[in-house]
């Protein structure tokens, strides 16, 4: 296993300004708090579902209306790993809720379900000058609409919980989806 090396004090700073944006955003709920982190020009960019914002009355509008009120109330973030670079800190994370309320940021246009999710998400966000300026968040789409029952993981090449739990679980199986489309 590779030893990490101890944080840079700026990198520190990163991470516990990362961490408060976060709370600020899953726990708090605190619209000013998480603007607080942020640049006057920053970016936010949900990639699967192209949801965010540009500038900071766009990123404060989406988060205010569409994300911090649109988390169920189960929402959990769990930490695989970190990375922490001069000016980014990329997180790979395992994304846990019930749909149990609109979630318009993620699921555009879908009526709550009741179904369960645990779902990989990657976020790489950068800094400048001491603050949030991007965030880049990505997801399995696919995996995500199986879970909620919009895609049939039988018919087309795509899975469901179960890559999130293979972080979890490097033992767990790989390959099922090759059988699919196996014939010899």
């Amino acid at each position: 296993m590779e030893e990490e090396l101890p944080l840079t004090p700026s990198q520190q700073k990163m991470v516990e300004l990362w961490e408060k944006h976060t709370a600020s955003e899953f726990v708090t709920k605190s619209i000013e708090d998480t603007m607080s982190t942020m640049t006057q020009e920053p970016f936010v960019n949900h990639v699967p579902a192209m949801t965010g914002g540009l500038g900071l009355d766009n990123v404060r509008k989406f988060y205010s209306k569409y994300f911090i009120p649109s988390q169920p109330p189960d929402t959990e973030i769990v930490l695989i790993s970190r990375t922490v670079g001069t000016d980014r800190i990329v997180d790979e994370l395992i994304h846990k809720f019930t749909h149990t309320i609109v979630m318009p940021w993620i699921l555009p246009g879908v009526p709550p379900t009741g179904k369960r999710v645990e779902h990989a998400v990657v976020a790489v966000v950068h800094f400048k000058d001491g603050k949030i300026d991007s965030e880049h968040i990505y997801w399995d789409q696919a995996s995500l609409l199986v879970q909620i029952g919009l895609l049939d993981s039988k018919t087309l090449p795509v899975a469901g919980v179960e890559t999130a739990r293979k972080l979890l679980d490097p033992s767990l199986p790989s390959n099922e989806l090759m059988k699919h489309g196996d014939r010899s």
